[in-house]
């Protein structure tokens, strides 16, 4: 990783919490197509990593309330999974509007780090296979590159198989 806290790309909610709490962090800014829908895929491609080492996060209600579910974008997430690491039996999709609101964030550009609601966060066990991932530094065009310790440790988080088969495990 570059040298700690490199100050390229915009400030955030996600790059202030990170300095806040002197985690290390490496951002990494693109050029957004606001045709694009699969911002994942994007940002892999722009920034020319392989899409594994980008990971995704996805609000979920439960009946124990919102949850973060993190994997990477080639996967698909486990909602049964995921609700289980929630204490929960089902899982489904926030609204939009919802993960909006609790996050502050744009969809696209939901960053696990800096959300305006602290949510029960759970990282898929794929991100520990690599030194750093990338994940979204608080709006589209912008990633954060991070070691999953140190995302874990920014978002209270754990570690858990949340992911859905992908034919490639």
């Amino acid at each position: 990783m570059a040298k700690k806290n490199d100050t390229a790309g915009p400030t955030t909610a996600a790059t202030r919490a990170l300095r806040a709490a002197g985690i290390r962090f490496v951002p990494h800014a693109y050029r957004h197509d606001a045709a694009a829908t699969d911002f994942g895929a994007e940002a892999a491609r722009e920034l020319g990593i392989e899409p594994a080492r980008v990971f995704k996060t996805l609000m979920v209600e439960t009946d124990a309330g919102l949850g973060i579910g993190i994997v990477s974008v080639r996967d698909q997430l486990d909602l049964k999974a995921l609700a289980g690491e929630l204490g929960s039996k089902k899982a489904a999709m926030a609204d939009r509007a919802v993960a909006e609101r609790k996050s502050g964030y744009v969809v696209g550009g939901i960053s696990p780090v800096g959300q305006r609601t602290r949510l029960d966060t759970v990282v898929d066990d794929a991100a520990t296979q690599f030194p750093t991932i990338f994940v979204s530094g608080g709006r589209r065009g912008f990633d954060i590159e991070i070691a999953p310790a140190d995302l874990l440790t920014a978002v209270g988080g754990r570690i858990a198989r949340i992911r859905r088969n992908s034919g490639d495990d």
